[in-house]
């Protein structure tokens, strides 16, 4: 079961309130999780003052649909389980589905979450995305993360974001310098939860980065 939103004016739901579903594959822990993850530093900003308007309405938007797939998946689980004639062939057929690469990655993406991708209006591949770990010399995404602010990872030469970012100091952590593996990319910025929320394929466009921190971390200080 699940509910038809998670939130109602001030109250909002999470977990176990929100959704509920067979505990097979520890699946409704990362489902649990992630919407914390997701709520939590919406809820900050909300309270700090600096959330942009309809912030905390993403929430149901970003969370619901992923709780609907969880519990469709859930439900297929169990059907591999149920007693009858059809179930021994239908065991069968998946695990032969996944003694194959496809079916093993297919399986684990799903199990847990790497699949799921938030809509949020971006054509980027990436962007909606749990982000890499990207690496830098002395330090690497998932350390800056800890510090709950989002985090923007600027890979030019030339520090284009650098001027762009200071409007977002305390809200976003600024990062500069070559990493191990870009991905091709020039610019990323993460939301606290992890989430790309933006990304440049080329040379960062300091514009487009601030309509960006802007839509998640609200109006800049100056």
């Amino acid at each position: 079961m699940q509910v038809t939103t998670y939130r109602n004016g001030r109250v909002l739901l999470a977990g176990d309130a929100a959704h509920i579903h067979s505990p097979l594959g520890g699946q409704g822990l990362n489902l649990g999780i992630g919407d914390a993850m997701n709520l939590g530093w919406k809820l900050a900003a909300t309270v700090h003052g600096y959330a942009p308007d309809g912030l905390l309405d993403t929430y149901t938007g970003e969370r619901r649909p992923i709780g609907a797939s969880v519990l469709d998946w859930s439900r297929a689980q169990v059907a591999t389980m149920q007693p009858g004639p059809n179930a021994p062939a239908l065991q069968r057929l998946v695990r032969d589905l996944m003694s194959t690469p496809d079916g093993t990655t297919h399986v684990y993406r799903k199990t847990s979450g790497l699949a799921y991708r938030y809509d949020l209006g971006s054509r980027q591949p990436l962007v909606g995305h749990t982000a890499p770990d990207f690496c830098f010399d002395d330090t690497r995404l998932g350390d800056l993360l800890q510090r709950g602010r989002g985090v923007a990872l600027d890979f030019s030469t030339d520090h284009a974001l650098r001027d762009a970012a200071q409007g977002w100091q305390g809200r976003i952590h600024y990062a500069a310098g070559p990493v191990h593996d870009n991905l091709g990319l020039g610019a990323v910025l993460i939301r606290p939860d992890g989430i790309v929320a933006w990304a440049d394929d080329h040379g960062p466009d300091p514009e487009a980065f601030r309509q960006a921190a802007t839509r998640w971390f609200g109006r800049p200080e100056h």
